[in-house]
């Protein structure tokens, strides 16, 4: 089966370059690799995760919205529910908008928008979200599978719609 190995980059239209390499550089820390003209590739030196931000001619402008078809938010890892405190901490000191931290059934998310409103995440996995992503890293799991893991670790409201085994 031909597959992809992970996710190799995101890029995002901003309105201004300069604004947004400050925010992802001085509050991410992210550092800038390449600059483009039209984008800076920057790169987070302790995962190699790449960002491109771009500006293209002509384009329409205005802020974010996960209203329109298109990508929702970004979703970014954080190592545990305390680091997210820490970052939901530094927020506040930059007045970065920010909702507080949410405790979901997979896991603990912060969500945040950078200055054009892109929504984005940081989440903490726990330990059903760690032990469903090893299951799946086995290569050998079912629709059935997934469904009962799902039911009897989350919650059986949650279970997937049926679907048709390949």
């Amino acid at each position: 089966m031909v597959t992809f190995s992970g996710v190799d980059h995101v890029s995002l239209t901003v309105t201004d370059l300069d604004v947004s390499e400050r925010f992802y550089t001085a509050l991410l820390g992210f550092v800038v690799v390449m600059d483009v003209g039209y984008g800076r590739i920057c790169m987070h030196p302790s995962t190699g995760f790449v960002l491109a931000l771009v500006t293209h001619p002509g384009a329409h402008g205005g802020a974010f919205s996960e209203l329109r078809t298109g990508m929702d938010h970004l979703g970014l890892a954080a190592a545990s529910r305390e680091e997210l405190e820490e970052w939901e901490r530094r927020f506040a000191e930059h007045g970065v908008t920010h909702t507080p931290i949410r405790d979901m059934e997979l896991g603990h998310h912060l969500n945040f928008r950078d200055p054009d409103g892109i929504a984005l995440e940081l989440s903490a996995s726990n330990e059903v979200m760690r032990t469903a992503q090893r299951l799946m890293a086995t290569g050998d799991v079912s629709a059935s599978d997934i469904a009962a893991f799902v039911a009897e670790h989350v919650s059986p409201d949650l279970v997937p719609r049926a679907t048709a085994e390949t």
